[in-house]
Protein backbone atom coordinates (compact mmCIF):
# COMPACT_ATOMS: atom_id res chain seq x y z
CA UNK A 1 0.00 0.00 0.00
CA UNK A 2 1.44 3.32 -1.10
CA UNK A 3 1.53 6.22 1.36
CA UNK A 4 -0.32 9.25 0.05
CA UNK A 5 1.26 12.69 0.31
CA UNK A 6 -0.64 15.48 2.01
CA UNK A 7 -1.04 17.28 -1.32
CA UNK A 8 -2.57 14.13 -2.89
CA UNK A 9 -4.91 13.73 0.07
CA UNK A 10 -5.92 17.38 -0.19
CA UNK A 11 -6.55 16.97 -3.92
CA UNK A 12 -8.86 13.98 -3.34
CA UNK A 13 -10.72 15.70 -0.53
CA UNK A 14 -11.24 18.96 -2.44
CA UNK A 15 -12.24 17.13 -5.61
CA UNK A 16 -14.72 14.95 -3.71
CA UNK A 17 -16.32 18.04 -2.16
CA UNK A 18 -16.44 19.97 -5.45
CA UNK A 19 -18.01 17.05 -7.29
CA UNK A 20 -20.53 16.51 -4.48
CA UNK A 21 -21.61 20.17 -4.51
CA UNK A 22 -21.72 20.32 -8.30
CA UNK A 23 -23.97 17.25 -8.30
CA UNK A 24 -26.44 19.18 -6.13
CA UNK A 25 -26.40 22.03 -8.64
CA UNK A 26 -27.70 19.59 -11.23
CA UNK A 27 -30.16 17.91 -8.86
CA UNK A 28 -31.61 21.33 -8.03
CA UNK A 29 -31.82 22.38 -11.68
CA UNK A 30 -35.44 22.65 -12.79
CA UNK A 31 -34.83 21.65 -16.41
CA UNK A 32 -32.03 19.22 -17.15
CA UNK A 33 -31.18 17.97 -20.61
CA UNK A 34 -29.48 14.66 -21.41
CA UNK A 35 -26.03 16.25 -21.20
CA UNK A 36 -26.85 17.69 -17.75
CA UNK A 37 -28.06 14.30 -16.55
CA UNK A 38 -24.90 12.58 -17.74
CA UNK A 39 -22.69 15.20 -16.10
CA UNK A 40 -24.68 14.91 -12.85
CA UNK A 41 -24.18 11.14 -12.82
CA UNK A 42 -20.46 11.41 -13.52
CA UNK A 43 -20.00 14.00 -10.79
CA UNK A 44 -21.79 11.91 -8.16
CA UNK A 45 -19.70 8.85 -8.94
CA UNK A 46 -16.51 10.93 -9.08
CA UNK A 47 -17.21 12.33 -5.64
CA UNK A 48 -17.63 8.82 -4.22
CA UNK A 49 -14.48 7.66 -5.98
CA UNK A 50 -12.35 10.44 -4.51
CA UNK A 51 -13.75 9.83 -1.02
CA UNK A 52 -12.47 6.25 -1.22
CA UNK A 53 -8.95 7.66 -0.86
CA UNK A 54 -9.48 10.07 2.04
CA UNK A 55 -12.98 9.66 3.39
CA UNK A 56 -14.60 7.97 6.33
CA UNK A 57 -17.76 5.85 6.60
CA UNK A 58 -19.93 8.98 6.83
CA UNK A 59 -18.47 10.29 3.56
CA UNK A 60 -19.02 6.91 1.90
CA UNK A 61 -22.61 6.65 3.13
CA UNK A 62 -23.56 10.18 2.13
CA UNK A 63 -21.94 9.72 -1.28
CA UNK A 64 -23.85 6.49 -1.92
CA UNK A 65 -27.03 8.23 -0.76
CA UNK A 66 -26.38 11.08 -3.22
CA UNK A 67 -25.76 8.61 -6.05
CA UNK A 68 -29.09 7.00 -5.16
CA UNK A 69 -30.78 10.41 -5.44
CA UNK A 70 -29.21 10.94 -8.84
CA UNK A 71 -30.51 7.59 -10.07
CA UNK A 72 -33.94 8.41 -8.65
CA UNK A 73 -33.87 11.71 -10.54
CA UNK A 74 -32.98 9.75 -13.68
CA UNK A 75 -35.91 7.35 -13.04
CA UNK A 76 -33.63 4.36 -12.51
CA UNK A 77 -35.28 2.71 -9.50
CA UNK A 78 -33.14 -0.45 -9.45
CA UNK A 79 -29.89 1.54 -9.26
CA UNK A 80 -31.42 4.09 -6.89
CA UNK A 81 -32.38 1.28 -4.52
CA UNK A 82 -28.98 -0.40 -4.86
CA UNK A 83 -27.09 2.71 -3.75
CA UNK A 84 -29.67 3.65 -1.10
CA UNK A 85 -29.29 0.21 0.46
CA UNK A 86 -25.52 0.55 0.34
CA UNK A 87 -25.75 3.93 2.11
CA UNK A 88 -28.07 2.56 4.81
CA UNK A 89 -25.86 -0.48 5.35
CA UNK A 90 -22.79 1.72 5.86
CA UNK A 91 -24.75 3.93 8.27
CA UNK A 92 -26.00 0.98 10.31
CA UNK A 93 -22.67 -0.87 10.31
CA UNK A 94 -20.83 2.23 11.54
CA UNK A 95 -23.49 3.44 14.00
CA UNK A 96 -24.06 6.70 12.14
CA UNK A 97 -27.32 7.51 13.92
CA UNK A 98 -26.97 11.23 13.16
CA UNK A 99 -27.51 10.60 9.42
CA UNK A 100 -29.55 7.39 9.56
CA UNK A 101 -32.71 9.29 8.60
CA UNK A 102 -31.13 10.07 5.21
CA UNK A 103 -30.56 6.37 4.62
CA UNK A 104 -34.23 5.64 5.25
CA UNK A 105 -35.25 8.60 3.09
CA UNK A 106 -33.08 7.35 0.22
CA UNK A 107 -34.66 3.92 0.29
CA UNK A 108 -38.13 5.48 0.47
CA UNK A 109 -37.36 7.63 -2.59
CA UNK A 110 -36.06 4.64 -4.54
CA UNK A 111 -39.18 2.62 -3.70
CA UNK A 112 -41.38 5.58 -4.66
CA UNK A 113 -39.65 5.83 -8.04
CA UNK A 114 -40.23 2.08 -8.45
CA UNK A 115 -43.90 2.68 -7.59
CA UNK A 116 -43.65 0.35 -4.58
CA UNK A 117 -45.62 2.78 -2.47
CA UNK A 118 -46.19 0.57 0.61
CA UNK A 119 -42.43 0.05 0.99
CA UNK A 120 -41.81 3.73 0.30
CA UNK A 121 -44.32 4.71 3.00
CA UNK A 122 -42.69 2.33 5.48
CA UNK A 123 -39.24 3.83 4.93
CA UNK A 124 -40.36 7.45 4.89
CA UNK A 125 -42.05 6.82 8.25
CA UNK A 126 -38.76 5.37 9.53
CA UNK A 127 -36.94 8.47 8.21
CA UNK A 128 -39.33 10.83 9.98
CA UNK A 129 -39.15 8.91 13.26
CA UNK A 130 -35.35 8.73 13.12
CA UNK A 131 -35.06 12.46 12.39
CA UNK A 132 -37.18 13.20 15.47
CA UNK A 133 -34.77 11.11 17.58
CA UNK A 134 -31.68 12.80 16.09
CA UNK A 135 -30.17 15.38 18.39
CA UNK A 136 -27.56 18.03 17.81
CA UNK A 137 -28.78 19.24 14.43
CA UNK A 138 -28.74 22.95 13.78
CA UNK A 139 -31.91 24.59 12.45
CA UNK A 140 -30.63 24.76 8.86
CA UNK A 141 -29.70 21.08 8.70
CA UNK A 142 -33.02 20.09 10.23
CA UNK A 143 -34.86 22.25 7.68
CA UNK A 144 -32.96 20.60 4.82
CA UNK A 145 -33.67 17.08 6.09
CA UNK A 146 -37.35 17.85 6.64
CA UNK A 147 -37.56 19.22 3.09
CA UNK A 148 -35.99 16.05 1.68
CA UNK A 149 -38.50 13.93 3.57
CA UNK A 150 -41.36 16.14 2.36
CA UNK A 151 -40.15 15.87 -1.26
CA UNK A 152 -40.04 12.10 -0.99
CA UNK A 153 -43.49 11.97 0.61
CA UNK A 154 -44.84 13.82 -2.43
CA UNK A 155 -43.59 10.96 -4.63
CA UNK A 156 -45.58 8.39 -2.67
CA UNK A 157 -49.04 7.84 -4.12
CA UNK A 158 -50.81 5.48 -1.78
Amino acid sequence: MRIMSQSEANFHQETAKKCFNATWDYLDKVKRDAKDEQEMLHLAHASRYHWTFVGNPSNFAVSDWQISRVYAALNEPHLALHFAKSALEIMQKNDLADILHTGYEGIARAYAIAKDYPSARDYINKASAQLKRTTGLDDEDKRIYLEQIRETEELIHD
